[in-house]
């Protein structure tokens, strides 16, 4: 499957229905207190954009944010590739979509929060396929046994 990847609005029916669904997914994987899921709305702040992986007709079948931190670095959020796809690099790609304009922003580093449990195997492959390395809390998260964070150094 071909796909295309543009910034979009998150304001719309087809990421709202990606973000509910990955939700879905993550609530039994961890324990509510040690999720950090953004909604479309604040999605839809001046501090991210999101990009939205399109197939051939149309459809979104993944998406993918980027937070920017006023601290100085950029924060890869809400990463989602629909189930009936995955495995076939739509992730990676969005991911590398994230990095791209991380770069031209001249954002210096990348990192995220992901979970640390099983059923989170696929997103932490993704991750380290792309270079991202195992790296410690940042902004507010809690260092716990239910979170892991990667980071990134870019350059441009």
């Amino acid at each position: 499957m071909s796909v295309s990847i543009a910034l979009e609005t998150p304001l719309q029916d087809e990421v709202r229905a990606m973000v509910e669904a990955l939700n879905a997914t993550m609530r039994p994987l961890s324990p509510p207190e040690f999720q950090f899921q953004m909604t479309a709305e604040q999605m839809a702040g001046l501090d991210t954009v999101v990009f939205v992986a399109r197939g051939d007709d149309g459809k979104a079948v993944g998406m993918g944010a980027l937070k920017l931190h006023d601290t100085g670095f950029g924060e890869v959020k809400r990463m989602y590739t629909d189930p009936a796809i995955r495995g076939s690099g739509v992730g990676g790609a969005i991911l590398a979509a994230i990095e791209r304009e991380a770069v031209m922003r001249g954002v210096p580093v990348l990192r995220l929060e992901t979970g640390s449990t099983p059923g989170f195997e696929a997103a932490w492959a993704v991750y380290e396929r792309a270079g991202f390395v195992r790296g410690e809390a940042f902004a507010d998260y809690p260092d716990s046994e239910f979170n892991v964070f990667y980071e990134k150094k870019l350059t441009a």
